[in-house]
């Protein structure tokens, strides 16, 4: 009986002194402020791994581009200078030849769920999306809300209105809007209120989330409704380094929160994207619709000009025609995502 108790008293002094879950801390980094739809979806991620990790998983916020840049983000994370970040391989001007045109491939997806579930397609199809991350573990991909044309001061009515405007767009989009007359230019988000208020844009590609958020309503009067398909693409992330550095535990609450922070970026868009429709019209900002030819025309050169894309990549060594293909198959007619076998 004697030995019962003291082998008792063994275990119970063993379970007293094992090891606790080291708090650790993690700075996450992004050029956007803490007002801004995407830094509210970051901050109900921050909430949802704190939560799930029990206090031992903290991160802290750099919020308005404190210590990442928009252009060199990966390259920053991949060296340290935060530990996960808000990275936009779309505006990278080497590295990412795949990632940053295959945004022009989602002809046919309306919803940020389809754009999601047609990005993880076509990652599918290709070693070359894992090749332009290296080096980096992608923790949520990203959508966004389907965007018009806003213009500082002139109105657009249709296509030919376009001639001789200087327009930010998206990389997938700069063969479209010069094909169209228009003279392109590729900046970050970031940069383009400046732009609009100097008159070095006339206009911006952009969804009417951004009268609110980018505060373009207090640049632009003019807002041309059409339908230009959005591409997805790796959004948020954090050096592979510094991932596997984390404990099994830490590491699997943050792959719990990939859902999570992908779930959150499409809600809070989706409420920014009426708010900022319901701003622009109380300062009345006009608005157009393209005229349903004009569409076709659009719907049919943006088709064109991203086959090109795809085909152009093979000057890097990358099969981007396959990927383009991939895509073509994967959308069905009615916008949903048919990949592997399965429905997403």
């Amino acid at each position: 009986m004697k030995l019962w108790w003291m082998g008792l008293l063994a275990l119970l002094v063993a379970c007293s002194e094992a090891p606790q879950q080291a708090v650790v801390e993690l700075v996450y980094a992004t050029p956007y402020g803490a007002a801004h739809p995407f830094s509210q979806a970051d901050q109900a991620w921050i909430d949802f791994v704190e939560a799930r990790s029990g206090g031992t998983l903290r991160i802290r916020p750099s919020w308005s581009g404190g210590l990442l840049s928009s252009e060199h983000s990966m390259l920053e994370l991949r060296h340290g200078v935060a530990d996960i970040g808000l990275i936009t391989p779309i505006y990278v001007k080497g590295g990412t030849h795949l990632i940053r045109l295959q945004s022009g491939f989602y002809s046919g997806t309306s919803t940020m769920q389809q754009q999601l579930a047609l990005y993880r397609c076509l990652e599918a199809s290709s070693p070359q999306f894992a090749v332009e991350l290296q080096g980096l573990k992608v923790l949520a991909v990203q959508g966004g809300s389907l965007p018009g044309i806003i213009t500082t001061e002139r109105p657009l009515a249709s296509l030919a209105d376009l001639q001789g405007l200087r327009i930010r767009g998206p990389t997938e989009l700069l063969g479209v809007l010069e094909a169209l007359g228009a003279d392109p230019v590729n900046m970050p988000m970031g940069d383009v209120y400046s732009a609009l208020a100097k008159g070095v844009l006339d206009g911006v590609v952009a969804p009417t989330d951004t009268f609110r958020a980018l505060h373009f309503a207090d640049v632009a009067d003019h807002y041309l409704q059409m339908v230009i398909p959005r591409g997805a693409y790796p959004a948020r992330a954090m050096s592979q380094a510094r991932f596997a550095a984390l404990s099994p535990a830490h590491q699997q609450v943050l792959e719990e929160g990939r859902p999570v922070w992908e779930a959150a970026l499409i809600d809070k868009n989706s409420v920014a994207l009426d708010d900022g429709l319901a701003l622009a019209r109380a300062e009345g900002v006009t608005f157009a619709t393209l005229p349903a030819e004009d569409q076709r025309a659009f719907d049919a050169l943006y088709l064109s000009v991203a086959e090109e894309n795809a085909a152009s990549l093979s000057r890097y060594g990358i099969d981007g025609a396959t990927v383009f293909a991939a895509s073509r198959r994967s959308v069905q007619p009615d916008g949903s995502v048919i990949c592997s076998g399965g429905s997403r």
